[in-house]
């Protein structure tokens, strides 16, 4: 049997490319040098000519090395250009992936987290509150609903609206006021004709979520959440306050959350900066005595909107 080797598709270098790549090189070699220099060695370069009988040839050296510095001056200086500003594109696109492979390595250690607890409630209460139970199935359908297509697509948004965030936050305190019973009070100051304004992806979450690990649940009596978003001079501000235990000293160093809850504050600020630049700001302090105990967390970013999309139907 005879076997016939299909031709591959091989093109040979050009015979002339070893010239065309010293001629680059010594075109980039002239730019990178001084004119005084370039005049101390042509002098030289003439002079060497005489001696040889060769004063012709050494002043069309002279002449072309001068056309070919100053022509591709301007040529080489663009390419370099053009070789930062893609260094510098690829280095931002690098750091932009690095903080959403954060955010997600940290969203897939949360929705176990809370996932598993929230099933350990249920069984309880099957047992103990069949209807409380029910109530705490629905709620974790629906948180599950609204988070699971996002956590799917490999290229989810960067940013929602804020309609989007709330249908996952909703739920998700549903979820801790039946877990929490009379320990909780929320409170809700969220204008419905924001619910198109653009705010990041899971961001507003991360906030209450650390509202309830660091402030609330440690709270022997529990206490208010109370969410807040407003328009201040073209701005978007959203608040998240709790009247738990308070602000520890030790999470305003920007440091990432390492207790595997919550999305760590440091990369809310890396978000932030990286989708919104200068243009938005996060804080989180202590309230004041005169405002009572606890801890108030803001998120502020341009105020823009986003089409509101319809509402599935889900059978």
């Amino acid at each position: 049997m005879t076997t016939t080797n299909s031709p591959t598709n091989f093109t040979p270098p050009s015979k002339w490319q070893p010239l065309k790549d010293a001629f680059h090189d010594y075109a980039r070699w002239l730019v990178s040098i001084s004119w005084k220099l370039f005049f101390g060695i042509a002098f030289v370069l003439m002079i060497a000519g005489g001696i040889v009988l060769a004063p012709q040839a050494a002043l069309l050296i002279v002449l072309t090395s001068i056309v070919i510095k100053a022509s591709y001056k301007q040529q080489i200086q663009a390419e370099e250009k053009a070789s930062a500003a893609t260094y510098l594109a690829e280095a931002e696109q690098l750091k932009r992936q690095l903080v959403e492979a954060r955010l997600a390595a940290m969203q897939a250690q949360v929705e176990p987290h809370f996932l598993f607890n929230t099933l350990a409630s249920i069984d309880h209460l099957i047992e103990t509150d069949p209807p409380r139970a029910s109530l705490m199935q629905k709620s974790l359908i629906a948180l599950l609903r609204a988070t699971l297509p996002s956590m799917r697509e490999t290229n989810s948004p960067k940013l929602r609206n804020l309609g989007q965030e709330l249908n996952v936050i909703r739920p998700y305190l549903d979820i801790q006021k039946m877990r929490m019973e009379d320990r909780l009070q929320i409170q809700w100051d969220i204008p419905e004709g924001l619910n198109s304004a653009e705010i990041p992806h899971m961001m507003v979450l991360s906030l209450v979520e650390n509202a309830f690990k660091h402030g609330l649940e440690p709270k022997a009596e529990g206490g208010t959440l109370t969410l807040r978003a407003e328009v201040v001079h073209g701005q978007l501000e959203v608040t998240v306050r709790d009247t738990g235990v308070g602000y520890y000293p030790e999470e305003s160093a920007g440091l990432p959350d390492q207790t595997g809850h919550g999305f760590g504050l440091k990369n809310i600020r890396d978000r932030l900066s990286l989708i919104h630049g200068d243009q938005a700001q996060f804080s989180i302090r202590a309230m004041e005595a005169y405002e009572g105990s606890g801890t108030l967390a803001k998120i502020t970013v341009p105020y823009r909107v986003v089409p509101l999309e319809p509402q599935s139907t889900v059978v």
